[in-house]
């Protein structure tokens, strides 16, 4: 997965007024915290945190902060964002600081492969798990899941015990939970008698 980078500010001012002033400078409040430091109270441009969240990894990206002091050159990755329901803006960001020799616990997205068999004899696809729980170290964190259901035919599932994934990467999902299913064909509607 690429590295991002992002600049901050250390602040020193903290609360609701300080953080609408910021988030009207197009600035966003948040703070960095990890194993063996205390939490750091930052600024970051809110154009530069969409462009450290863009791409497939999203808050699974890892992000190398630039400036703010003792922060510069430490690596995070966010572990909290909130934005406004209506516009999407961002209100406040969490990240955090990790060693990119310990193993992290991260939410990816399923991407599901192809075209099932039992589609095409008429199944429907249900994809029940959406994304995965993982454990891994910070540099294998994997943009994507794929999930190849092309031989999947009715009545047949695709577990979580069922996948294949790079040797260091751990699912912590239960392995008998369902990712993705073919149900059977939709019964036809019987015309009414007349």
């Amino acid at each position: 997965m690429e590295q991002k980078t992002m600049s901050i500010e250390v602040r020193e001012k903290a609360g609701k007024g300080v953080a609408r002033k910021l988030r009207v400078q197009g600035l966003v409040p948040g703070v960095v915290y990890g194993k063996g430091m205390e939490p750091v109270a930052v600024t970051v441009n809110a154009k530069e945190l969409k462009g450290a969240m863009s791409g497939e990894g999203g808050h699974n990206n890892l992000i190398n902060l630039q400036g703010g002091g003792s922060l510069d050159g430490v690596t995070v990755i966010v572990a909290d964002v909130k934005k406004t329901a209506l516009k999407g803006e961002f209100v406040s960001v969490d990240l955090h600081k990790i060693n990119l020799a310990e193993k992290v616990r991260v939410h990816v997205p399923v991407a599901i492969v192809g075209r099932a068999a039992g589609v095409k004899d008429g199944g429907m696809l249900d994809v029940v798990l959406h994304s995965l729980d993982l454990e891994c170290l910070p540099a294998m964190i994997p943009e994507h899941v794929e999930v190849d259901v092309t031989t999947l035919t009715i009545g047949h599932s695709i577990h979580v015990g069922d996948l294949a994934l790079a040797a260091g990467i751990r699912v912590l999902d239960d392995p008998k939970a369902s990712i993705v299913s073919i149900h059977g064909r939709a019964k036809e509607p019987v015309a009414a008698e007349e």
